[in-house]
């Protein structure tokens, strides 16, 4: 297939002067002359046999069809830039697209992201974070870190470490706590699932305890537990992604009793063959649940 001649000099003339609208501030920034600017994307205007800009006494002034042009052009551009920029240093800088629960990301890798990126310097990891609903596939995503059972349709899932859930307060709220039916009297914070402490009671000795109803109901633990610091109430979440705030005496957990109800997984699409950048972030990983005891 033979393609089309593509006048990037004259692409990169209008792509400049639709972001000024201006051929001679598109000029200094090109480090050319104003008329080299305008020859350029009248000869752009030319090869396509349209009008991209109005000429007006005081500037330019897109056109529909310019318009449509620019968001490819941008785009192109950001990715020829991102491509050239993976090669700097003489290395193949690699992308790594990873999706995580929002409370695994903050409470859990983020404080140990620098030792990946210390180990593997020409990996870019982007990070984005959910509440535990990801579409591997239409986000673009190489791994997805989640939170359940491990069993997601087309997926394979590795299997991290489990989260259990237990009471944390604020100290002025726990401390008159002496046991779990003191709770009742409370509000009580949760996620979506609507049962959790309910098991929890009953994993505390409390069978037939029913919860009062004025829960309060969080998609993610951060944000419950935002609550909680504000003494809104007490909340169900995991010591272990919140270990800084119970390190710091922020919080406290006023009984050992805990609920597993779930794991956390590195998930990836079973069609999705592993690159070399995620083959080291698997393995780091491993690597460091294992060190830490947690798997």
């Amino acid at each position: 297939m033979v393609r089309p001649y593509l006048p990037l000099n004259a692409f990169r003339a209008f792509e400049a002067s639709a972001r000024h609208l201006s051929f001679t501030r598109a000029a200094i920034e090109l480090n050319v002359t104003q008329a080299a600017v305008s020859h350029q994307v009248k000869s752009l205007e030319e090869q396509l046999n349209v009008v991209l800009f109005k000429r007006l006494p005081r500037g330019l002034m897109i056109t529909a069809e310019g318009e449509s042009l620019l968001p490819v052009l941008r785009d192109s551009f950001d990715r020829m830039a991102d491509a050239v920029e993976r090669f700097r240093g003489g290395h193949v800088r690699e992308i790594l697209a990873v999706g995580a629960v929002g409370t695994f990301a903050v409470g859990w890798l983020l404080p140990r992201l620098a030792a990946f990126r210390e180990r593997h310097p020409f990996v870019e990891v982007r990070l984005s974070t959910n509440n535990n609903r990801v579409d591997l596939a239409a986000e673009g995503l190489d791994f997805a870190i989640r939170f359940g059972a491990g069993a997601w349709h087309g997926t394979d899932a590795v299997r991290l470490f489990d989260a259990p859930l237990s009471v944390l307060a604020i100290p002025a709220v726990a401390h008159d706590l002496r046991e779990p039916a003191d709770l009742l009297g409370l509000t009580l914070l949760r996620s979506y699932r609507r049962d959790e402490w309910t098991r929890w009671f009953e994993a505390a000795g409390l069978p037939r305890t029913q919860p009062p109803q004025n829960a309060i109901v969080f998609d993610t633990s951060l944000a419950m537990m935002e609550a909680v610091l504000q003494g809104a109430g007490v909340g169900l979440a995991p010591p272990l992604m919140f270990s800084r705030l119970l390190a710091a005496g922020a919080v406290v957990q006023p009984f050992e009793t805990s609920l597993a109800l779930g794991s956390y997984w590195l998930t990836r699409l079973q069609s999705r063959s592993l690159t070399p950048a995620m083959a080291a972030f698997s393995a780091w990983l491993a690597e460091a649940v294992a060190q830490e005891g947690l798997g």
